[in-house]
């Protein structure tokens, strides 16, 4: 066992209700990123239970209730959360229900989704709070039956005394924990130990979501509530000049039509919005204002240079080739080494814009008066959104509320809340409830994009084949993708990393594994190019590099353990069979570190005729210990079919600032039929506390695919997306 400090006093750790009920509430005002979930509709809800905002509620029937403080965005965080509390705790999960809490920064830290850190933050945490409530009560039953606490065991919400056998409920002693002294410190329990951690426990919303129960944003529904849409500009870089009103206002069902401003009042990396100016229709149903936004006639005009995805284009082939980068990181002399080496090889990678494409389009709703302001809606950044609303809609922000629904997808977009604030101006124009929705045509051409990427990798290999320098040098319209510190770094006596960023009037942001989504493809794409000239295996050749960075490491700024980085390689080289494949059956290898875990994939391609077929993904993961697998293996696979399909099909690009693809019909989305027939996923079991997992395994797998298809086919793939960009056509079923 763990002994832990609670590192907490009574006064803030127990509320007890003045009423007279058996139950006991722990307030999590020190939990981080917790997002449970289950709905047990079978339970018998208690006559008697105290309910206060983020903490466990413990029922006169032993029924607990947990309260999920964080955003779930489909990354499961909702079931998982609770299992730590309740693994701790010692509660059958069949007596657990979960409630989703609102935004609440005095009693929750990183009330947020995003960067894959939901468990690694709250893991210790979240132990310690389920582990303190369990000691509470065995002392509350000790003094009731008159022995020491050791006498007591606990299994599923009771308390046995091992004397003389008798049992008691958590619920039956809840009131008398409530007077017991929260102790300075507890034990956690060895994992070993552990009953619900590392089982497979089904999605607690899933019932909810298969069979259409309200869940999300666009389900919410208040009375007297109007529905509002936004125009915004055709392109970036046009502002609103004028509209005519009067052919709509008199259509059936429409209230109004209006501009607002939702320029933040001060500058929050979370407000990235590249049209605050709208045009805004109001009305009674979202068919009646979908028609008024369609017969709606507005001016524009140029405010700065149109850009467009040849421009776009060669800015970053000129950065590469002309602009002196930034040298992030310099170990020897790579540029003297590539002069005298054997021999060099230097290819170019590049990846386009890309939308997020959430299933369900922002929305939000608001309704905000003198006094208060109450939101509504799916964010991943609720206390951003609070602040921000409150600063523009002159309020003391303890009078902004913002309330958390489930989210049909977020992969980053929903970390900017721009949305959110557009509804709130709506309703404090209208004076009345609303909620604001956009259409898929709406939310593709305002942004938020995945930035555009192209860099070039260079590697020296010397008379015997050996890798002796290594340079990248990576620009981004507006960031560069290169990690500087990330393998190979550490593993080449002459290295060198170099960033370029570039300006741009299109509005970007983070998008699922940020940075990580493009470089991962192309470092390891490069890699596997670089192995197959040195003459080696490509899971061999990265393993060596590995050994190096253990035994002998350049350098004392290495962002990766090479020993986990190398033991996903191991691991799925024994699990796929490497060397064995059948006979028709090209693969390809890929592995990344980012999140804080590991991941190492190999993909199975056959050819038939002029079809691809990926027959199997495999998958070894080390993400420390795996809290449910049932989550944990459905955010692998999701981020894998995402992965491949982005690399395949999707892109963003622009005629003279104007966004051409605004819909499914332009922008394509990986099909059923293109999906890989079977994904196998292994997790390393080393007993460390939980990684990063809703990220991860999505970078890796580009490259992966695009080596498989070199085996395949003889070509090399370097621009992304695969099917599109200067490459021959590629067909995958």
């Amino acid at each position: 066992m763990t002994r832990v400090k609670t590192e907490i006093n009574r006064r803030s750790f127990l509320k007890v209700s003045a009423a007279g009920g058996a139950g006991m509430m722990i307030g999590f005002s020190w939990l981080a990123a917790c997002s449970p979930g289950k709905v047990a509709e079978q339970l018998t809800i208690p006559e008697e239970w105290f309910d206060i905002n983020a903490f466990i509620k413990i029922g006169e029937n032993g029924v607990v209730t947990i309260f999920s403080p964080n955003p779930e965005i489909g990354q499961n965080v909702k079931t998982s959360m609770p299992l730590i509390v309740a693994e701790e705790l010692d509660v059958d999960w069949e007596n657990v229900i979960v409630e989703q809490a609102g935004l609440d920064t005095g009693k929750y830290t990183r009330q947020r989704a995003g960067g894959s850190q939901s468990i690694r933050q709250s893991w210790q945490i979240l132990r310690m709070a389920g582990a303190t409530a369990r000691r509470m009560l065995m002392e509350a039953a000790a003094k009731r039956w008159q022995v020491a606490v050791s006498d007591l065991i606990t299994d599923k919400g009771q308390i046995k005394n091992k004397l003389n056998d008798e049992v008691i409920s958590y619920g039956e002693v809840a009131l008398e924990a409530a007077s017991v002294a929260v102790p300075e410190e507890v034990e956690l329990k060895d994992p070993k130990d552990f009953k619900l951690i590392g089982g497979r426990i089904k999605n607690v919303d899933g019932q909810k979501i298969v069979t259409g129960r309200p869940l999300f944003g666009l389900d919410y529904e208040r009375e007297g509530m109007q529905i509002a849409m936004v125009v915004h500009p055709p392109a970036f870089g046009m502002k609103l000049a004028s509209f005519e009103t009067d052919a709509i206002k008199t259509m059936p069902g429409i209230n109004d039509v209006f501009t607002i401003d939702a320029t933040p009042k001060e500058k929050h990396w979370s407000m990235v919005n590249a049209f605050p100016e709208l045009v805004v229709i109001t009305g009674q149903s979202t068919w009646q204002v979908m028609k008024a936004k369609k017969a709606l006639q507005v001016k524009w005009q140029n405010e700065t240079p149109l850009e467009s995805s040849q421009d776009h284009e060669e800015l970053l082939i000129d950065a590469l080739e002309n602009k002196k980068g930034n040298v992030r990181r310099q170990d020897g002399d790579p540029d003297q080494v590539a002069m005298t080496a054997d021999r060099v090889i230097e290819k170019t990678y590049s990846a386009p814009f890309l939308a997020h494409n959430t299933l369900e389009p922002m929305n939000f709703f608001a309704h905000v008066t003198e006094e208060k302001a109450e939101l509504v809606g799916p964010i991943q950044t609720p206390d951003a959104l609070q602040e921000a609303a409150a600063a523009l809609l002159e309020l003391p922000i303890e009078k902004v509320t913002v309330d958390m629904t489930r989210m049909g997808g977020g992969f980053g977009r929903r970390l900017y809340g721009n949305f959110g604030l557009e509804a709130a101006l709506i309703s404090k124009k209208i004076n009345a409830p609303v909620k604001m929705i956009y259409t898929r045509e709406d939310d593709m051409t305002q942004g938020t994009y995945r930035p555009a990427y192209r860099v070039t990798y260079r590697a020296s290999l010397d008379q015997d084949k050996k890798l002796v320098g290594f340079q990248v040098k990576g620009a981004g319209i507006p960031s560069s993708p290169v990690f500087p510190n990330r393998f190979p770094a550490g593993t080449v006596a002459d290295y060198k990393a170099e960033t370029v960023n570039l300006k741009t009037n299109v509005s970007t942001g983070a998008w699922r594994a940020p940075r990580s989504n493009f470089i991962a493809g192309a470092e390891q794409s490069f890699l596997d190019e670089v192995a197959e000239a040195a003459g080696k295996d490509p899971i061999e050749f990265r393993l060596e590099l590995f050994e190096r960075a253990i035994s002998n490491p350049v350098g004392e700024n290495n962002r990766y353990d090479p020993e986990r980085y190398g033991g996903v390689l191991k691991l799925i080289k024994e699990k796929a069979g490497w060397g064995k494949e059948k006979p028709g059956v090209h693969r390809g290898v890929s592995a990344y570190f980012c999140h804080n875990s590991y991941v190492a994939q190999v993909v199975d391609v056959a050819k038939e005729e002029d079809e691809l077929t990926i027959k199997k993904v495999w998958c070894a993961v080390d993400c420390g210990i795996v809290v449910n697998k049932e989550g944990a293996i459905n955010q692998i696979e999701g981020g894998i079919i995402d992965g491949i399909g982005h690399a395949m099909y999707s892109r963003m690009t622009f005629d003279k600032g104007v966004p051409l693809q605004s819909n499914f019909d332009k922008y394509k989305l990986i099909r059923h039929t293109e999906a890989p027939l079977e994904i196998a996923v292994f997790f390393v079991e080393n007993g460390i506390d939980p990684t990063g997992l809703g990220e991860p395994s999505l970078p890796p797998v580009s490259a992966a695919v695009a080596n498989a298809m070199y085996q395949a086919t003889g070509k090399r793939w370097y621009h992304q997306p695969f099917t599109i960009a200067n490459q021959e056509e590629i067909v995958l079923g």
